[in-house]
């Protein structure tokens, strides 16, 4: 019992260090797969970068909602 009484903190940033894992693994295959598909299709280069940035754009917004989320409930 001694033990569990000194373990304190918030569990959201458990949460928030997971969820940052899925947003790199997201980031890397995005980048990943268009850098495959520029070198597949150099003539599509535009199109691919710009949907590229906008999968990044969008991972890294839920990145940033799950920074924030934890912190707005643990106001509450």
């Amino acid at each position: 019992m001694g033990l569990l009484a000194e373990v304190s903190g918030n569990i959201g940033a458990i949460g928030y260090g997971l969820g940052v894992i899925g947003a790199g693994i997201g980031v890397g295959f995005i980048f990943g797969q268009g850098v495959q598909a520029i070198a597949r299709q150099p003539e599509a280069y535009n199109l691919i970068r710009q949907n590229m940035l906008l999968g990044f754009v969008l991972v890294e917004a839920l990145a940033l909602i799950g920074l924030v989320v934890p912190f707005i409930y643990a106001g509450l």
